[in-house]
Order: structure tokens, then C-alpha cells, then sequence
């Protein structure tokens, strides 16, 4: 129960962010350099987001600064985004899931897979970050 806001509030920092960065996408960068590139020029933008909405969750919620309780946070937060990704897939571009599924690109696809993974273990990789700058702190 502890990891269920700060597995929302990592959904919403990064799914938010996306959302913001995909209304500059698409209108003025798939039509100069088109869907792959786009997505692809996204994704370190996305990248260096998730990696600091990971890092304001756990200094926000000391709660989940453990192994499994920030995995959670992390799976949790993939779960909304994914179910969020499809659904309005399916909704609004009037597409079934299979469709959807079908018509990615095989190569921003795969690397927008790989972001996902790193989404969802970021908070526990942070952790581990959050750890050794606690240890080199005491020891100083």
C-alpha cells in the first residue's frame, strides 16, 4: 500500500512529460522528419525524465526507499502507463489493440520497449545510487 502514490505521482511526472513532449512531436517533428525519427530525437528527453521523476519519488517518499517497495513503485507506475498507452490508443486513434500492436515501428518500437524496462526498474536502480551516496556521506 505504501508504494501506491509515489507509483502514481512517477506515472504522472513521466506520462505527463511524454504527453507534453507528444504534442510537439507530432504536429512539428513527424512531418519534417518523420514517426521513427521523432520518436527516436524523444526518447533521451524521456530518459533523462524518468531518471529524475525516479529520484524525486524516493527522496519524496522515504517509504519506498527499499529494494522491493521501489521495484513496486516502479512496476506499478509501468502498469498505468502501458494500460494508458492502449487504451487511448484504442479510443482515440480507432484502432483494436492488435492494430495498434501491428502498425509500431520495429525500430523506435524496440528501443521505446527497452525505455519501458528501464521505467520500471529506475526507481530501484536509483535506490541503489541514493545508497552509496549515503555510505560515501557517512564516511566522509
Amino acid at each position: 500500500m505504501n508504494a501506491i502514490r509515489p507509483g502514481l505521482l512517477y506515472f504522472v511526472l513521466v506520462m505527463g512529460t511524454g504527453f507534453l513532449l507528444g504534442m510537439i512531436r507530432v504536429p512539428f517533428l513527424v512531418p519534417r522528419i518523420g514517426e521513427r525519427w521523432a520518436e527516436l530525437a524523444e526518447m533521451p528527453i524521456m530518459a533523462v525524465v524518468i531518471f529524475f521523476s525516479a529520484g524525486y519519488v524516493l527522496k519524496r517518499y522515504p517509504s519506498v526507499r527499499f529494494h522491493g517497495q521501489s521495484l513496486i513503485v516502479g512496476l506499478l507506475a509501468l502498469a498505468l502507463s502501458v494500460g494508458a498507452e492502449l487504451g487511448l490508443a484504442v479510443v482515440f486513434q480507432d484502432q483494436t489493440l492488435a492494430e495498434f500492436i501491428a502498425t509500431r515501428d520495429k525500430v523506435s518500437g524496440s528501443v521505446y520497449l527497452a525505455l519501458l524496462v528501464v521505467f520500471a526498474l529506475m526507481p530501484r536502480l536509483r535506490l541503489s545510487g541514493h545508497s552509496l551516496r549515503s555510505l560515501l556521506g557517512v564516511w566522509r
